[in-house]
């Protein structure tokens, strides 16, 4: 045995190139050498990888690893190899090898030559791979991801509770599983299911400091991300959505603005995934925009930056994905765009499952809405859902805590909550002392008479939402205790009952409604602020082009563009095209004394430069446009475009001017031919060419005095416009 240790000790040297292990990693391989069962607890990051990795290479044999993502077998491998003289230290077993390959890993099996067998468990237990794997020498067996064993855990997967009697069948060897994301109730099942009563339990705090936590409203989502990924430009980020749709979306969203990004989902082919995550490992590409059901095996220790596109619908899912941040130490930022509605979808696609499936998805969906919502230290409340106490009242880390709050004492209300719960007899959720609290007698609250409660409708002063806070705070203080195995039914704990018969002053910070998306967008648009002095020089500048070009002011950038850079302060010929109204076209043609000002302006006045109309739109605008110019191609009435697009005749103007403006034509002269003959057709398009600094249409209706509409005014400025600068 000490010669295995020694020969551990080395191979963490000259393989690896680690000189020490940190944590538990020396207890844990020492019970693996030495043929234990042992269950691994270990947040992302902490190295649990090594804890197999290790063993396998000095003991006889080949370890089994069962993992559930190809793509973090994959990446495994790669590293394992990375570090060996041969390929064959390292193999893959999965539905993604080709025959060739699949002889190649047999033989190499068969030879003595590979430490570590990576298999999905849908392989693990086919008959005829098990009768293969019976003639090998197996060393031990590694249970990774071991959280797909339980319907609790946030990736359930039913194959999984197959594992030990696949082991059984093919060999008794010792098993080493590890997860990073294990609730009490989870790691429960996952000791019974793999039959490990006797394992050694190596629990690791789920504490990650260097994380920092923050929760958004969905407002402007889209541009947010952009803005948050231009601030660590160059860096590693992971991006996760719910739908492969929206993967693709924001994939594309952030290549048309300079970013390196690429798609990953299960919809993609298996070259297109392996060349993806390649990318990103080499930092070919610094964004992967994942599907949180398929998930990210990527072992990069250096993601500086996790966003969720959407809540994920378990606590343990966010915990894992905001755990691929700062795995080397560093700051790694994890951003969540929350949204109820989102929420609510994700509760109505349950109703598609069995009963017994329900309620443990809307146990889970209401414990991530819950930490979405809380008031409280995020860290804390993520740390005491893994049965974790943190003992700081702030972790100075989230965006709870960073921010500064009004204290109020609310011990009188949360004695309303104890009451309520204690007078339930742990018969009711944390939605019946809710709507006992609010008065709401819904037909459970009827059939458990509770509004004989001395506590009924004492809290109709306050909403659902802060009475649902005040039960989050109640479990977190260890007040109140959630029966998971009934479904969240509470019952309140000598603790809660102590506090009862003696209430202390409990200060929380003011708890404050969720304002609607459209008040939050409203507050958006207000903080972007024009900076007037730059306006005005880029306004002198752009009359000096139009005069060099012959052109009247607005002809060459309208007042909406000039204002759009002096708010976002475009200092190159890309971030210029960016601006509405401009295009590649102007921005080349006209740009280049605009941008030069703007960043003379920029570095005297030390501005640090906002990004909001950097963001260019993908899908919807440039579909419209391309709508609009192939109908008018087409010579399709503007009455009938307008229709087909739920748009008004003002509203598709505005669009028209929008594609014009930033240098592309649009063919309106089937339109104008209807109000125009060649002569006034020629006198109008001369007013607006030589005797209109600003285009403006009102000056443009008193010059003719009324005898065309506003509307055959704007087509024939349309026109003009299309032919000077496109």
């Amino acid at each position: 045995m000490n010669s295995l240790k020694e020969q551990s000790l080395q191979a963490l040297s000259s393989f690896f190139g680690f000189h020490g292990f940190k944590g538990h990693q020396e207890s844990i391989v020492e019970a693996v050498l030495e043929g234990k069962d042992a269950f691994v607890i270990m947040p992302t990051g902490g190295g649990k990888s090594l804890c197999y990795q290790l063993p396998a290479l000095v003991m006889e044999g080949t370890a089994i690893v069962v993992s559930p993502l190809i793509a973090l077998m994959k990446n495994q491998v790669d590293v394992l190899r990375g570090f060996a003289d041969s390929n064959a230290v390292a193999h893959v077993w999965n539905s993604s090898l080709t025959k060739r390959e699949m002889v190649q890993v047999r033989h190499d099996l068969q030879s003595g030559q590979t430490k570590l067998l990576y298999v999905a468990p849908e392989s693990l237990t086919k008959e005829d791979n098990m009768a293969f794997l019976r003639t090998l020498n197996i060393s031990f067996y590694a249970i990774d991801e071991a959280h797909c064993i339980s319907e609790w855990g946030h990736d359930f997967r039913p194959e999984y509770r197959n594992l030990r009697q696949a082991m059984q069948q093919i060999k008794v060897r010792s098993v080493i599983a590890l997860t990073a994301t294990a609730t009490p109730k989870v790691q429960q099942d996952i000791l019974k299911t793999l039959g490990m009563d006797s394992a050694i339990l190596f629990s690791s705090s789920f504490n990650r400091p260097n994380l920092q936590y923050e929760i958004r409203p969905k407002v402007h989502v889209e541009k947010e991300i952009v803005k948050l990924l231009k601030q660590i430009q160059g860096q590693s980020a992971i991006i996760y959505c719910l739908s492969r749709q929206k993967v693709e979306e924001i994939a594309q969203q952030l290549q048309v603005n300079g970013l390196k990004a690429l798609p990953y989902h299960a919809g993609l082919d298996t070259a297109s995934r392996a060349k993806h995550q390649d990318y990103f490992l080499t930092e070919e590409v610094d964004v992967i925009v994942a599907t949180i059901a398929f998930g990210m095996g990527i072992d990069k220790p250096d993601v500086r930056m996790v966003i969720h596109h959407d809540m994920p619908k378990s606590l343990e899912s966010y915990y894992q994905e905001t755990g691929r941040a700062g795995r080397d130490g560093g700051v790694g930022r994890c951003v969540t765009f929350y949204s109820i509605k989102d929420m609510e979808k994700l509760d109505k696609f349950l109703s598609k499952k069995p009963v017994s499936e329900q309620e443990i998805g809307r146990q889970l969906l209401l414990d991530a809405q819950g930490y979405a919502e809380t008031t409280m230290c995020r860290r804390r409340f993520l740390l005491h859902y893994f049965g974790e106490l943190y003992e700081e009242e702030s972790c100075n880390a989230c965006d709870n805590c960073e921010k500064p709050v009004h204290l109020v004492d609310v011990s009188e209300n949360m004695c309303l909550v104890l009451e309520t719960a204690h007078a339930g007899h742990g018969r009711f959720k944390a939605l019946q002392v809710v709507n006992s609290l609010l008065g709401n007698l819904t037909a459970v609250l009827k059939a458990l008479n509770a509004q004989k409660l001395d506590t009924w409708g004492k809290g109709k002063s306050e909403s659902a939402h802060y009475w649902q806070d005040m039960v989050r705070h109640a479990l977190v203080k260890g007040w109140l205790f959630k029966d998971i195995e009934t479904y969240g039914l509470l019952t309140i704990t000598s603790k809660g009952l102590d506090y009862l018969g003696e209430p202390q002053p409990l200060w929380l910070p003011a708890f404050q409604e969720t304002e609607e998306e459209e008040e939050q967008e409203t507050q958006a648009t207000k903080a972007v602020a024009l900076d007037t002095l730059l306006y005005s020089i880029l306004k002198d500048i752009t009359r000096k082009v139009a005069k060099r070009h012959g052109l009247p002011p607005y002809a060459v950038f309208s007042e909406t563009s000039l204002s759009e850079m002096a708010t976002a302060y475009p200092c190159s010929q890309d971030e210029l095209r960016s601006i509405s109204g401009v295009g590649e076209h102007k921005a080349r043609k006209f740009g280049a004394e605009l941008i030069d000002a703007i960043a003379a302006h920029v570095e005297t006045n030390q501005i640090d430069r906002p990004f909001d109309a950097v963001v260019k739109s993908v899908v919807n605008r440039s579909a419209l446009k391309v709508y609009i110019i192939q109908s008018t191609d087409r010579r399709v009435p503007l009455f009938d475009i307008a229709r087909s697009k739920s748009l008004s005749l003002q509203d598709l103007l505005h669009e028209m001017e929008i594609i014009v403006q930033s240098g592309t034509k649009i063919d309106l002269d089937y339109v104008l031919q209807e109000s125009f003959d060649e002569d006034s057709l020629d006198e109008v398009l001369d007013h607006f060419r030589d005797e209109s600094e600003e285009g403006d249409i009102a000056d443009a209706v008193r010059a003719f005095d009324g005898a065309y509409s506003e509307e055959e005014l704007r087509l024939v400025k349309l026109k003009f416009l299309s032919e000077v600068t496109g």
